[in-house]
């Protein structure tokens, strides 16, 4: 079969593919498999008993499941949802927004799909513009997902020693000379794959940026405060009209759900409400309907701070004890844990590179995800990429104590 440049584009081997394949196969596999490489959220019962609670709800009152099942919702997602979500964020941050500044997707790689082919490639005036990633590393997902090649460029961040195991990305604002070319900028907060939280003076200064260019500051907003608030520094959330906020339901525990979030100017929401309809004619109504009540109370941002929080920050500490555990006496550092529920490893002089250490634990049932595909438009050649990976430390804790045991022997193996 002829492939036009779009099917050869995105029919090709791709780090995110290789990621979700990863978690298909975990999720199957006839042998047990250590998945510490997607981007799974943990269950966690105290969440899973509200979802459960609104579906048999759904159930036993009237006809809501068959409206929910039967009907379309319009392009630009669920309103009652919409309406409470906006309601929720002018009464707790005093956001100056209405319902049309806001949007549902098909999840937050649908979202970014959509963002930046808006923004980026060739333009209407025959210009070609990229999106501007200010702190590389950056998300899996985003590289793969520009229609025209070449949409992204970033810069290597400064790194910061933190004895005795530890390190920091800091953002090397000396370095960040926008060109005529840039369309938006982009970051994550907290940073997947790293847990880098960026400071509230940081986005100020890019959200500057951009606005003296007259472009916008993109937020991934999907492991971020207000929900679902796996921040484990005190920050606060961040939106204005140069502001596009991207937010999902997935690390609530709505994965499967497939509901994004975007939150922006009226002019880029009828733009995704557009691009919806062509697409898909509307976004699915699920994780909206199961979401709605948290939203509509507020109790959403309570399940976020005094449930999700604390979760997944004892987690993180214990899962960074038994890295240091498993790893003591190697050449390792792991960036400072301030979000998300990944940890990233820092092999320094490794003598093998993250693939080929991802190739040999994969042989032994164990799934990472190798540091080379989240540096998304950095094209130099820089040796620190090869050296990182990221775990996930969401799944059981035999799993994520078992995996890292079985990294520190191939890392032991590997330095040999």
């Amino acid at each position: 079969m002829k492939r036009s440049r779009f099917g050869a584009k995105f029919t090709r081997e791709s780090g995110i593919l290789r990621l979700m394949d990863d978690l298909g196969e975990a999720a199957s596999a006839d042998a047990p498999v250590l998945a510490l490489g997607g981007g799974n959220p943990a269950r966690i019962p105290e969440v899973e008993s509200i979802f459960r609670k609104r579906v048999r709800t759904a159930l036993d009152s009237g006809d809501e499941l068959e409206r929910l099942i039967g009907s379309y919702d319009a392009p630009r997602g669920n309103r009652e949802f919409i309406e409470a979500l906006a309601r929720l964020l002018r009464n707790q941050f005093g956001w100056n927004l209405a319902d049309s500044n806001i949007a549902l997707t098909s999840g937050s790689q649908t979202s970014f799909f959509f963002l930046f082919n808006l923004l980026a490639g060739r333009g209407e005036d025959g210009c070609r513009r990229r999106i501007f990633f200010p702190l590389a590393p950056e998300y899996i997902g985003y590289g793969d997902v520009g229609i025209e090649p070449d949409m992204f460029v970033s810069r290597r961040p400064e790194i910061e020693h933190i004895p005795p195991d530890l390190f920091k990305y800091h953002i090397d604002f000396g370095a960040l000379s926008l060109g005529d070319d840039i369309a938006a900028i982009c970051v994550s907060r907290p940073t997947n794959p790293t847990a880098n939280v960026l400071t509230g003076e940081e986005l100020s200064r890019l959200s500057e940026l951009a606005r003296d260019r007259a472009i916008p500051l993109i937020v991934d907003n999907a492991y971020g405060t207000p929900f679902p608030d796996i921040i484990f520094n005190d920050a606060e959330p961040v939106w204005d009209e140069n502001v596009i906020l991207t937010m999902s339901l997935s690390k609530l525990g709505l994965p499967g759900a497939r509901t994004g979030i975007v939150i922006a100017d009226e002019e880029t929401i009828r733009a995704i409400s557009t691009l919806n309809a062509i697409v898909s004619l509307a976004p699915g109504s699920f994780g909206a309907f199961l979401a709605l009540e948290l939203v509509n109370s507020g109790e959403i941002l309570h399940v976020a701070r005094r449930v999700l929080r604390p979760f997944y920050e004892r987690k993180s500490r214990q899962a960074l004890d038994w890295v240091r555990e498993s790893l003591k006496g190697l050449p390792y550092r792991v960036h400072v844990p301030e979000g998300t529920f990944f940890l990233w490893l820092w092999f320094e002089g490794m003598p093998i590179s993250s693939q080929d250490l991802y190739e040999r634990l994969k042989a032994r049932n164990v799934l990472v995800v190798p540091g080379h595909h989240f540096f998304p438009g950095l094209d130099e050649d820089w040796r620190h990429r090869n050296e990182c990976i990221r775990i996930n430390y969401a799944g059981s804790d035999s799993d994520v104590r078992r995996g890292l045991d079985v990294i520190a022997e191939e890392i032991r193996a590997a330095f040999l």
